[in-house]
Formats: C-alpha cells, structure tokens, sequence
C-alpha cells in the first residue's frame, strides 16, 4: 500500500493544477445541489421492532389522516390566587385570550379548554391547544412573535400565563460560530507548529474543502434520506477536526523529507506513501467506528454515523490528493523562514542539534516508567468515578431552565393536573378481528385502572372503522420518574391476559413510552457495539503494527479514556458542577444517546492517535532501533506534531458547546475533553509506559499469525528498500525528477 500511496502523492504533486481544480469542481458541484435543494427535515425518533413503533405504525394505518405534522402550543392559564377560572371574570379572560391567538399568523385551530375538558378540577389552571397550519421549521418568526406577545398581553390582573410546545422554539442556527473559533485556534497552532502562515493554511484549506464536500452533500440529500440539521452539524464538527490533522500529518512528513535532503516531487511521494498509510488506517478506524452505530438500529443514530463516516472519508481522500497537490504549489512557503534561509545556505536550522520538548518527555518517562503508569491511569480513575450515576434520558420541557416559559408551563401543569399530566401513555386496543371490540376495550381499561400507578383511565376512542381503540392512561408520578418506566412494563405484562381473555392485542406507547424503549435499545446494543468496533479495529491495529500487545493496549487505553470523558459529562451536565461556565441552563439526565455515539466518535479518533504516534515507533524499531529508542525516536519525530493535531481538535470541539442544540453542545464537551484526557494522558503518557515496560515484547507477534496476515508496510519499510536501493544492494534506477517549484 504503501507503494501505490507514493505514486498517488507523487502524481499529485506534479499534477497539482489540475488536483486542485478537480476538488474544486466538486465542491462547486455538491454545493450548487445543496443550495436549490429542499430544506433539512426535522430530528425524527423512529425505533423499528420496539412495542412503541410498532403502535405507532398500527395507528397511522388505523388511523389515516389523524396524525398532524403542524407546530403547536399549550398555553397554559392559572387564575390570580383566590380566583377561578370558572367564575365569570376568569372565562372573560381567557375569551380574551383566545381570540388573540385565532387571530395569529399560521394558526389553524385554537381549542377552548372549556370545551376540551382541559380545565383543573379546582378550577385554578386551564391549558389551550394552539395548532398551526406548517411544522415548527415552517412556522415563521412573526407567527412566533404573535404568540409571545398574545400570551404577554394576556399576563394581567394577576393572571399567569406561560407557554409550551414546539412552536415556541425556533429552529437552532447551528453551525458557523463554532467552526470560526475552532480554525481560528486551528490557524494558531499551526502557524506556531508550522512557523509559516501559508503552511499553516493549508490543512485549514482542506478542511474547509473537506467539509463542505460533505456538509453540502448531506444538505442536498437531506430531504431525500431523512438527514437532519444536527446530522449535518455533527460531520460538520468530526469531519473538520479529523481533516485538520490528516493534512497536518502529511505536511509534517512532507517538510521531515524535504529537510533530508529530498528532491520535493519525491518528498512528496515519500510523505503520503508513509504518513499517508497511517492516514489510511486512521481514517478507518473511524469510519468503522461511526458506521458501526448501524447495529443499534435506530435510524437517526444510523444517519448520523453514516454522514459522519463519510466525510471523513472525504477528508481522508482530500489528505491523500489535494494536500500534495497544493504542497507543490505553495512550494517553498511549505517550510517556516528558518528553514528556508538555513536551506538556501545550506546549513543547519538554528537549534536543530537542541533535544526536542517530546524527546525530553520521552526520556522522563523512560525513567520513570512505573510513576508515570500509576499516576496516569488513578487520575483518569477518579474522574471517572461520576460514571456510577449516569442517567439516560431523553429531553423534555421538564428539563428546560428555571426560569423559561416552557419549564414553568409543565410545573404548572404538574401542580395542578398531577405529575404524570406531562407525559400520559397511549394504550392502542387492536381489536380487529374479535366478537365485540368495545367489550375487549372496556376489558382493557378496567384492568389498566386496577394498576396502583394509574391516576387516570380516559374512555376509549374507536376508529372509523370500530376495530381499533386508544386509551389515554395518565400515570401518578412524572415522565422521568423510575415508577412510571415500571407501570409501563407492568401495562405491558397484561397484554398476554388480555389477548387470552378477548382476543384482541394491546400496545403501549406515547412519549414517555417511546423514551423508555430508546434507552432500553440502547442499552442492549451497546455491548455488541465495543464488540464490533474494537473487534475490527484490533484486527486493522494488528495489520497496522503486527503486533498482538499493541492493540490490546490501545483498547484498553481507549476504554479509560473514554470512561473519564463520560465521568466529565455526568459532573457537568448532570451533576451541574462548572455549569455556568460551560451554559448549561438546567442540568439533568444525560441524553440516551450521547454514550454510544460519543464511545463511537472518541475510539475513532483515539485510534488517530495510537497510529499517528506509535507507527513511527514502529517505523524505528523495525529499522533496527530498541525499544527505547524506538519510543524517543517516535516523540521526537511525532509528539508535537501529535500535540498540535490534538489541541487543534479540542479547539474545534470545544467550539461546539457554545451552540444552542442540547445535543450538540454535550456533544461537543464530551469529544474535547476525551481528546484531551486520551492524547495527552493515555498516547502521551500510558502508552510509552506500557511499551517500554514491554520492551521487545511490545512487538511479539505468534509466527503462525504474521505468516496469515498481510503485510500492508504502513511504516514504508518496503518503500525504503525499493527507493534506497537495499532489496539487492543496488543503487535505485534513476527516477525523473520535477524541477523545485518556487525555490525549494
């Protein structure tokens, strides 16, 4: 592979031109299709084969026509205190009130809640259901207005009116601000890495290319495959972090060939056919690790994985052809000022001979092998710890800030219709083929009302065709609370009696319903999740370092790491320590599906690590270097450029949390600060540990299985002796150089 990845480079390099016009041909393309394309849709929670899915489905075909795709509002309404609702005064008002919200833009129906039984049995509180014509990314900022000033208006005299629903909430403008911060530290640290801004920005080129290839692409299939604006977002933050440090890692290669003395078509060559076999299998790693989530079987975590994995497949593309291609026509600007005046002397670099920050590392830990284990891994250890309370969940307005009219609606409700008011479950009644649907419906509520946990049987209602009945059953205790999760499973359980009794079928659903079979899914698919991913990854590892121990320590490494993020979400978004640091309104359950999905990000990426620092290793050891110089050669050559690709994807992380969708900012923190914890914590400090108490069994590989596995030379031995003439002893026949570009 490593063969065919030089000439790749190569080619590109002399070829540059027309590389680079090709990459912009695409981009122009995908972008001018995701510009007249439909709008993004909505985030759609969908779980084929769980009890919820399966009522919903039941209840689309039973009852056509009954669902709405409209935005709506609950405005609720509470008389000053003393006073009803009921009385004349209070129903006065709320006319009032609802005629202003008629008269809205896009309403298509206000529902008076002293026709709609939607009045507290006190007769303090009532609640209003306002639906709108178009769904909440349709609904326009002058009908939102509307609603917020009718409902600010209404707020006299004493009476309190506060509003919930979808309507209310405009469509995040995810993106923009967070990819700005994260290339403008980008751009930093690589002028400091780089010493020149032209080399600087070329990774930031390709990640810009890189990811509005992919971004653009997921746009314009958006409406086609159900891909939302967080779908987008997500890739948009993998995508720009990963392409940022594949183009660095072959620049920094590119820049070592040039300073040994290589001709620059051939330094580039050199570059992709060596780091570029580590791009490679980095980008895999990561691919196989998103594309992964497929097995948990939900489709919104599918869609995500997927439009993650492939932009960084672009990125990796991008790394392996337009890096090269623009390296040859930026030409000399690619090495800092230093270099290039050393080299047009022809002397050595200012300071070349001074030990390098990580070989100083390297040689601490060589020392010290045991001090630095132990410290690394009970640190992790103990931030880990808040792992022991993780809780899932889904958010709700429940868990909106204090003082937001959504949180103070629910409360409100909460108060005075009961806890569970906010989160009913529907009971579907499948009587379609029996002797007497209403009596297997009237069998079903009286057994549901037996249940202790029951607040409230709704009768039930039929569909046109008196087959199929919905009950609406509203539990005593809140959507979050763990009695409501066993009333559900206890509902389910009296399914068997019933079809025994009446022949007809019973399936629970409803919000609260569905929430509770999302975590339950997800629970069960992770373990065969780490399975898949860390099963193929440790085969692509060994393929990669031909080595047994290697991969296992990268494993382990990786699951440590990943625990103390987890740890570090859990203290700040559920625990609500640095909460105002990090804006974080309301802290509370963590969402159901940020672990498996952020497990799945963060071993990919950790693997870009592993790789990127311990080929090099690998690379010296097999040359004949020991296992300790192996380690100080692999930080030398490698650590800052590790460091820097690292920092560089904190900072796009980290731009993450500033935005608005709950998802994306928990996301965010949780990528950077695993990244944090596993670059400078476990590759920095474990992993060089772990080898060099090791020693040459680091890479012990049974005979039987090196005879089995390919060698794919991603540390370019092969490569070396083909060029440099050792296969035979022979000089290399004379290969055709290109002329310099720009003096270098």
């Amino acid at each position: 592979m490593a063969t065919f990845l030089y000439r790749l480079g190569r080619g590109a390099f002399r070829r540059r031109g027309l590389v680079a016009l090709l990459w912009v041909a695409i981009i122009v393309g995908i972008g001018g299709a995701a510009s007249v394309a439909p709008a993004a849709p909505e985030d759609s929670f969908s779980m084929p084969g769980t009890e919820s899915q399966k009522a919903f489905d039941l209840l689309a075909e039973r009852f056509p026509g009954q669902a709405s795709d409209g935005a709506t509002a609950r405005v609720v309404i509470k008389a000053p205190e003393g006073e009803k609702l009921t009385d004349a005064a209070g129903k006065a008002h709320v006319k009032d009130l609802l005629a202003d919200l008629g008269d809205n833009p896009q309403v298509k129906e206000v529902a008076n809640p002293f026709e709609a039984n939607a009045v507290s049995k006190d007769g303090s509180t009532a609640y209003a259901s306002v639906s709108y014509k178009v769904n909440a990314q349709e609904l326009t900022d002058k009908a939102r207005d509307a609603l917020t000033k009718a409902t600010d208006d209404a707020r006299s005299d004493g009476y309190t009116i506060e509003t919930g629903g979808d309507a209310l909430m405009a469509e995040p403008e995810m993106g923009g601000t967070a990819e700005m911060i994260g290339m403008g530290v980008a751009l930093v640290v690589l002028v400091l890495t780089f010493g020149s801004l032209i080399a600087a920005g070329m990774p930031l080129i390709s990640a810009i290319i890189g990811v509005g290839i992919g971004t653009s692409a997921i746009a314009a299939l958006g409406s086609a495959l159900g891909l939302s604006a967080t779908t987008g977002t997500l890739a948009s933050m993998i995508g720009l972090a990963v392409a940022i440090d594949y183009a660095l890692f072959i620049i920094a290669r590119f820049r070592a060939e040039i300073a040994e003395g290589r001709a620059p078509d051939e330094a580039a060559g050199r570059a992709v056919g060596t780091a570029g076999s580590a791009v490679v299998f980095a980008g895999l790693t990561v691919i196989v690790a998103l594309a992964g989530l497929s097995v948990v079987n939900i489709p919104i975590l599918t869609k995500m994985g997927l439009a993650a994995a492939a932009t960084v497949a672009v990125a990796v593309m991008i790394a392996l052809t337009l890096t090269p291609a623009l390296l040859g026509i930026i030409g000399r600007f690619a090495l800092s000022r230093k270099d290039r005046k050393a080299r047009k002397n022809g002397t050595a670099p200012k300071n070349a001979g001074k030990p390098k920050l990580g070989t100083r590392w390297a040689q601490f830990v060589l020392r010290r092998p045991v001090a630095v284990l132990i410290t690394a891994v009970l640190g992790l250890g103990i931030i880990a710890v808040p792992v022991s309370s993780l809780e899932l969940g889904l958010p709700d307005e429940g868990s909106s800030a204090p003082d937001s009219t959504q949180r103070k609606a629910y409360d409100i409700l909460s108060d005075s219709f009961g806890a569970g008011f906010n989160g009913p479950l529907n009971v579907v009644v499948d009587a379609k083929g029996t002797d007497d649907p209403k009596a297997a419906a009237e069998a079903v509520g009286k057994k549901i009302d037996d249940q202790s946990e029951v607040a409230a049987v709704s009768p039930a209602v039929f569909n046109k065709a008196g087959d199929t009945a919905t009950i609406t059953v509203m539990p005593k205790t809140a959507p979050a609370d763990p009695a409501t999760e066993t009333l559900v499973h206890d509902l389910r359980d009296l399914s068997g009696d019933i079809k025994a009794e009446t022949g007809a079928a019973m399936l629970v659903t409803g919000t609260t319903a569905l929430n509770i079979d999302f975590s339950q899914t997800l629970n069960d698919a992770l373990l065969p999740y780490l399975a898949l991913i860390v099963g193929l990854a440790f085969i692509l590892l060994m393929l990669v370092f031909r080595s047994v121990l290697v991969p296992l320590k990268a494993a382990l490494g990786f699951l440590l790491s990943v625990l103390a993020a987890l740890g570090a979400v859990v203290a700040v978004f559920q625990w609500g320590w640095l909460a105002d640091i990090f804006g974080v309104e309301q802290p509370g359950p963590i969402m159901s599906m940020m672990p498996i999905f952020m497990i799945g990000v963060v071993f990919g990426l950790a693997m870009d690590y592993e790789v990127f620092l311990v080929t090099r290793m690998r690379e010296a050891y097999v040359q004949g270097a020991s296992p300790a110089e192996a380690i100080t050669t692999g930080f030398t050559l490698g650590g800052r450029v590790v460091a820097a690709a690292a920092i560089i994807m904190i900072s796009v992380f980290s731009g993450f949390i500033l935005e608005t969708n709950d998802m994306v900012k928990m996301m965010g923190f949780g990528l950077a600060i695993a990244v944090l914890f596993d670059a400078f914590v476990v590759r920095m400090a474990v992993v060089p540990a772990v080898l060099a108490l090791l020693g040459n069994k680091a890479w012990w590989l049974p005979k039987w299985l090196d005879r089995v596995l390919p060698n794919v030379d991603v540390e370019g031995e092969k490569l070396h002796k083909q060029l440099d003439g050792d296969d035979d002893g022979q000089a290399p026949a004379p290969q055709e150089r290109e002329p310099a570009p720009a003096g270098v």
